[in-house]
């Protein structure tokens, strides 16, 4: 291992699996990244390298490198440590990928952080520095409702172009244990939120309009939200997030979150018929139609999320979805292939069951099928998205749902124009 340098560099990288063209302009940065980063002492030069929007820098001098990785990232992420290894520099990978994986990560770095960085951090580096670097550093299990985070630390963003690098979390950890996901194993069974004032105090911070929440579910505890919602009025933000659709059974939240300025909301439908369709996340008060119509009616921009191939799915199940969407009329659908994370209870029972076609890490994309479904073959599953995915992203389909959206049309049909282009592209069947 190479001594470190007199100005110690930490050099942050997030890889990328494919380029993306002109749409790199719409992503966001990376959140994790900028964590790390905040963590860091001032001391320390920081440099982000987003391999979307530029090479990685091999030839550098660095103290150590930071790369982060979800599972389609991982392989990419694996070949960019070894390559940093070879010249003598340490690795610290985290991330969800190596989280759930730690002894596959820790082939490939000299450390691993296995869940959130805040509580291991300022250990790391210090361990670094004074020669007794770890394999492993565990971050304990989150278990209050309490999130508290340092100060961002955006300039690592200077001279790079995103969609907008005004993005924050207010609050982290979900309840709902869907089978298929992995944020409550791993990061806590209780929404934690930061203090509302350090919330507003972010915001009133950015000199842009656009902002974007990060959370899995900003509006998953709606006592904790609505002061967040309330402070944010006036502040002339227009801001997009994540949330479930739970949150439309409370008219009042609805009615704060479109006048604190939200002009998009992601929500997970999930399915739209079997148990799925009646998740506790979705909860019985109300039809999920008479949700979507609450929203939309409110002038905000519904982006739902449906995912195909769950076990209860069979050929009728595409059908199905479309002719749903065509009576409820969400802003604008996108349609996911299930896909069984490791590390998700979805990818013990597919392992264990002997469905897996393979762990090629980077295939895992929500957009090819990786696992044999119960009740279709894997070839009609994936036509069966495609198709879903063309017919619903036709101009008459567009129009349709824009016109039912008078308050937000503009915004509206600019959404659906922008997915109309990708799916457009879309193979007609199975390669």
């Amino acid at each position: 291992m190479r001594k470190p340098s007199p100005v110690q560099r930490l050099l942050l990288v997030y890889p990328a699996t494919h380029k993306l063209g002109w749409a790199k302009r719409f992503q966001l940065p990376s959140h994790s990244l900028e964590r790390v980063a905040a963590l860091t002492p001032h001391s320390w030069d920081v440099v982000l390298c987003d391999e979307v929007h530029e090479q990685v820098p091999f030839d550098g001098d660095y103290t150590l490198v930071g790369i982060t990785a979800m599972t389609h990232q991982a392989t990419r992420a694996y070949e960019i440590a070894d390559n940093f290894r070879e010249k003598g520099i340490p690795v610290v990978m985290g991330g969800i990928h190596p989280t759930v994986l730690p002894e596959e990560a820790a082939l490939h770095a000299d450390a691993v952080v296995v869940g959130e960085a805040e509580p291991v951090w300022e250990t790391l580096l210090d361990d670094l520095l004074n020669g007794r670097l770890r394999t492993t550093y565990r971050a304990p299990l989150p278990g209050n409702g309490r999130l508290s985070l340092p100060p961002a630390r955006r300039e690592i963003y200077d001279g790079k172009r995103y969609l907008t690098t005004q993005t924050l979390q207010a609050s982290r950890g979900c309840p709902y244990d869907c089978p298929f996901c992995i944020v409550t194993p791993y990061f806590g069974n209780t929404f934690r939120y930061r203090d509302t004032e350090e919330i507003l105090a972010e915001l009133r911070s950015f000199d842009r309009t656009l902002t974007v929440f990060l959370d899995d579910n900003l509006l998953g505890d709606p006592l904790r939200a609505k002061p967040i919602l309330q402070g944010m009025k006036g502040l002339g933000l227009r801001w997009g997030g994540q949330a479930n659709l739970r949150f439309a059974e409370d008219p009042e939240l609805v009615r704060l979150v479109a006048e604190s300025g939200c002009i998009g909301i992601f929500v997970g439908i999930e399915s739209v018929t079997g148990k799925l369709a009646h998740h506790p996340k979705t909860g019985n008060k109300c039809s999920q139609s008479d949700l979507i119509k609450r929203i939309r009616d409110a002038g905000i921009v519904l982006e739902a999320s449906i995912i195909f191939g769950f076990d209860d799915h069979d050929e009728g199940i595409f059908e199905k979805t479309v002719r749903y969407l065509e009576e409820c009329k969400p802003s604008l659908p996108t349609f996911h292939l299930l896909t069984p994370y490791p590390g998700t209870a979805l990818f013990r029972q597919f392992d264990n069951e002997g469905r897996l076609f393979h762990k090629d890490w980077k295939r895992y994309n929500h957009s090819e099928v990786v696992f044999q479904p119960r009740l279709m073959s894997p070839e009609r599953l994936y036509e069966g998205w495609l198709q879903a995915r063309k017919e619903a992203y036709t101009w008459s389909a567009i129009l349709s749902r824009t016109f039912q959206n008078p308050r937000g049309f503009f915004t509206n049909l600019a959404y659906n124009v922008l997915r109309k282009g990708p799916n457009d592209l879309l193979p007609r069947k199975a390669s």
